[in-house]
């Protein structure tokens, strides 16, 4: 079996976005890689750390932290 793993970032409108939009959007990359021959699996979140930037000579440092990330499974 093949998988193929895609990020799902949706992008709204932040005085008139839905999560109807965020839905359609959804959609659409489901739509699009079924035409493909893929099969949608299953929306995973990962948590990802990001590692501290020490910035030039200590200035301008950014602790490190994490971050989730929506991921979209498909198989074939």
């Amino acid at each position: 079996m093949e998988y193929k793993v895609i990020p799902f970032i949706a992008s709204i409108d932040s005085k008139s976005g839905t999560s109807n939009h965020v839905a359609q959007q959804l959609e659409d990359l489901i739509k699009n890689y079924s035409n493909q021959g893929w099969k949608y699996e299953r929306l995973e979140s990962v948590t990802t750390f990001v590692q501290p930037d020490n910035g030039c000579f200590g200035l301008g440092a950014k602790p490190g932290y994490n971050t989730t990330r929506q991921m979209v499974v498909f198989s074939k």
